[in-house]
């Protein structure tokens, strides 16, 4: 199957099950309340429906185009504007007739069942899979900046060992990228000397400019061979499988990092080069390094556990009970949340660039793998669905938060809107809907086209 069909299948299954969940929010306490809803609807249909059966005195429906759903609650200006039925006398079993408290819950529903699921989603992956990670501080000799002009805008080389983001000590090699992202300073150990830094506040602008680079940082890694290629220049040098380079000319060359650096300086020329081989011998060997800074050889060979016996760093495997995951996974959808509301602040501020990165329909389907894993699938549904329920909940006329920030309005003062008020205000949160929508899938195809 083809990995684009792959992505598209997950972006379909994954965004139905949170649209279709969204409003079963709405939905249930909507019937709690005896209020009617008119219509279910998966997608919206546009003068059109793909498929539709009316229940009761609600129809269930599934429309063509796949920008979302709704539920069409009866008393209520929403995004169908259907004002001809404000016009009549409220009715008992109206949106508008219900006691500003139901209300309320009726419209944080979808929200809240947006987290809810995120939430019950990393409690089953944190008691079905556990965590395991590269605790920061195991890093035995810092991490290795594969791009060093990334590395030198924000201050980290190679051997940093980072210690801390905005004086919150980092605990995962993993959470590096996004704590850069999301933070203002970072704390660096250089050979035992503490160095706090700025981080640029274009950092991201720069990320930006070639995703390929975003994950700037890796792992230290040994430069070991694992065979030599056929009609290498190298061929009868001697190397053999296993060889752990130790030095080159003299200069300290265990890591890919150091054995690049010094082969760059001796493009087309011979080295004598140290190594161990497998069974603990030294030996020492003359290889040539040819135009483009290669010997010639494939290395690799080694596993993470590998690397973890050499002491590089430490990996750390947490398993959870099932009334353990569950604090785990409240605690992971808090802390998920809490980083995109910090991505979301950096995108509102012109001067970080972060507004570059925002994408549409194509960015949220890349966030899927290209061969079906349910645990990768899950895990990006649960993220989709915090993201889901932070922006239904800005006070944007048209969102769920407009209504709600319109129901606290009245709770507190007392005055209810005029209906005329919020049928402009849904008209003028519907035209920055469309904006943003534009402007996010316009972002999408920029990329597309031109990077």
């Amino acid at each position: 199957m083809s990995p684009i069909l792959i992505k598209t299948i997950q972006f379909f299954l994954s965004l139905s099950l949170l649209i279709v969940l969204h409003e079963l929010g709405h939905f249930i306490p909507a019937k709690i309340f005896k209020t009617r809803v008119e219509k279910f609807y998966l997608f919206f249909d546009v003068k059109y429906s793909l498929f539709k059966k009316k229940i009761g005195e609600t129809v269930y429906g599934i429309g063509w185009l796949p920008l979302g759903g709704y539920v069409k609650i009866s008393g209520m200006i929403d995004e169908s504007m259907d004002t001809e039925a404000m016009k009549e006398e409220p009715k008992p079993w109206e949106f508008r007739s219900k006691p500003a408290w139901q209300r309320l819950i009726i419209m944080l529903g979808g929200v809240t069942v947006n987290f809810i699921l995120a939430v019950i989603i990393y409690i089953g992956m944190a008691y079905s899979y556990g965590d395991q990670y590269i605790p920061m501080d195991s890093l035995r000799d810092g991490v290795w900046v594969t791009e060093k002009e990334i590395g030198d805008k924000v201050g980290i080389q190679t051997g940093d060992k980072i210690v801390a983001v905005d004086g919150e000590k980092l605990k995962t090699f993993n959470s590096v990228f996004i704590e850069l992202i999301n933070g203002n300073t970072i704390t660096i150990d250089r050979g035992g000397e503490q160095i706090e830094k700025e981080i640029p506040v274009d950092f991201i602008s720069t990320l930006l400019e070639d995703e390929e680079k975003v994950r700037f940082l890796s792992l230290r890694a040994p430069f070991v061979v694992n065979k030599v290629s056929k009609g290498s220049h190298n061929a009868a040098t001697g190397f053999e499988a296993k060889d752990e380079f130790l030095t080159i000319n003299g200069s300290e060359a265990v890591y890919r990092d150091q054995v690049i650096t010094l082969l760059e300086e001796n493009k087309g020329r011979d080295i004598n080069v140290r190594v161990k081989r497998e069974d603990g011998s030294l030996a020492d060997l003359v290889a040539k390094v040819d135009d483009e800074a290669k010997l010639g050889i494939e290395i690799g060979g080694f596993t993470m556990e590998d690397l973890e016996n050499r002491g590089l760093f430490r990996i750390q495997t947490q398993k959870y009970t099932f009334l353990e995951a569950i604090p785990a996974g409240i605690d992971k959808g808090v802390t998920t949340l809490s980083s995109y509301v910090k991505q979301l602040k950096k995108i509102f501020n012109p001067s970080t660039g972060a507004y570059k990165g925002v994408g549409g329909f194509a960015a949220i389907g890349s966030m899927f793998p290209d061969t079906w894993d349910w645990t990768a699938f899950w895990s990006t549904t649960a993220l989709i669905s915090i993201i889901l329920a932070f922006m239904n909940i800005l006070p944007i006329p048209a969102l769920d938060g407009g209504h709600v920030m319109f129901l606290l309005y009245e709770m507190v003062t007392g005055k209810k809107p005029s209906d005329k008020f919020l049928e402009y205000a849904q008209m003028v949160g519907f035209f920055l809907l469309i904006a943003l929508l534009l402007f996010a899938n316009g972002n999408d195809l920029y990329k597309w086209l031109f990077k």
